[in-house]
């Protein structure tokens, strides 16, 4: 989809009104979004724009039971590099489920950090019985991966995938839900986050960081995210009875040591929706993206008062999985699945939404999303979104 460009003129010379009207007309005309599909057709990828410009990418290939994590980068004006291996042990992810899979984030000096439930292959195994939750790192050469560790300690059942955030001091944040003692019941299971201060060489022991009695919709996904301003946040689902599962956002603003929930949106449902969320950020606003009730929503958070501007996007039923990308102008793209469900494939569908959170008219859909997968997105150095599938 091509922006409403201003048409070119002959002229060498235009009146100073003409030069206004015209520039007007190219700031109104907003990014222009393009499609791409993935190398290898992989699945549930996650595209992450550093600073720089150099776009980051993780993605599954292989059999959906016994999957691999292929690592990529994109310069601005160049195409992608050639695949690095994540994970050290062949077939040690899973794309069965569409949530379990990798997980990235940019740490100090760019270092990529990807975690990931593992397969029924992997190894290490989990202490406790079940998945382990696997964790590796971009090497300090950029030409390799750390051979996968699992971060499980105490908790058991881990089962909805983790994910990770990292910031520009050496952090990494670890999260995933679980149970603390063996239970499989959801209103039981907690949030926990796993530190590493030295970027990932070293994590301590993982601890709760949901307030008590919010549980934990077990086969759900959740996210994390290290705002440049300094705060933590987690995007999860509660299970506070089998009936209600909210999402919920848990918020830090020390670093991880302290976390509290500053926002919900009630579901009140009796099963495991499968859902996945994201978050990221413009300045000190935070934007974080989620399934309720059958639609993607976006919420708008200012980190003064963290309380949202939230608007519901899409159908009124069917849609999954929502992403989001940021450009330098402030204007925020959602992409999300619809008509994805088990074993099956659908499409997919974005939005563009202006500096103040307003949608625009620039939308679309297109078909071709497989089966156990997603879309994620990037906005390049000149402002337009990339959408991988």
């Amino acid at each position: 989809m091509q922006p409403n460009r201003a048409p070119a003129s002959k002229a060498r010379v235009f009146p100073l009104a003409i030069l206004a009207a015209l520039s007007l007309a190219i700031v109104q005309a907003g990014a222009a979004v393009s499609i791409e599909r993935l190398p290898e057709s992989g699945l549930q990828p996650q595209a992450i724009a550093a600073p720089d410009g150099t776009v980051h990418l993780i993605y599954l290939t292989g059999e959906a039971k016994a999957s691999d994590i292929l690592y990529r980068r994109r310069k601005p004006d160049g195409g992608w590099s050639d695949p690095l291996k994540v994970n050290s042990q062949a077939g040690s992810a899973v794309a069965i489920g569409t949530i379990r899979g990798p997980q990235l984030a940019l740490g100090r000096n760019g270092r990529a950090h990807v975690v990931w439930n593992g397969s029924q292959l992997a190894e290490p195994k989990a202490v406790n019985g079940g998945s382990p939750l696997l964790y590796a790192r971009l090497d300090d050469d950029g030409r390799g991966f750390s051979a996968q560790r699992d971060l499980i300690g105490r908790t058991h059942e881990l089962d909805g995938g983790g994910s990770v955030a990292a910031d520009a001091e050496g952090r990494v944040f670890v999260v995933w839900h679980a149970s603390p003692a063996g239970s499989n019941d959801e209103t039981n299971r907690a949030v926990f986050l796993a530190l590493s201060t030295d970027d990932g060489k070293t994590f301590a022991p993982e601890r709760a960081i949901n307030p008590a009695g919010s549980g934990a919709c077990g086969c759900c996904g959740l996210t994390a995210f290290a705002s440049p301003s300094g705060e933590v946040s987690v995007l999860f689902r509660t299970a506070r009875t089998m009936m209600q599962r909210d999402m919920a956002l848990l918020v830090s603003a020390d670093h991880g040591k302290s976390f509290r929930e500053t926002f919900a949106h009630p579901w009140s449902v009796g099963m495991c929706p499968m859902s996945s969320a994201a978050i990221t950020a413009i300045g000190r606003t935070t934007m974080a993206a989620w399934e309720t009730a059958g639609r993607v929503h976006l919420g708008k958070f200012s980190d003064v008062e963290w309380k949202p501007d939230l608007r519901a996007v899409g159908p009124l039923k069917g849609a999954k999985h929502p992403r989001l990308a940021t450009n330098g102008r402030g204007e925020t793209l959602m992409v999300w699945t619809e008509g994805t469900g088990w074993q099956r494939g659908g499409s997919l569908a974005w939005q563009i939404f202006d500096a103040q959170g307003t949608p625009t008219d620039d939308k679309g859909k297109r078909d071709g999303v497989a089966a156990w997968s997603y879309a994620t997105a990037y906005a390049r150095p000149d402002g337009d979104f990339v959408i991988l599938h």
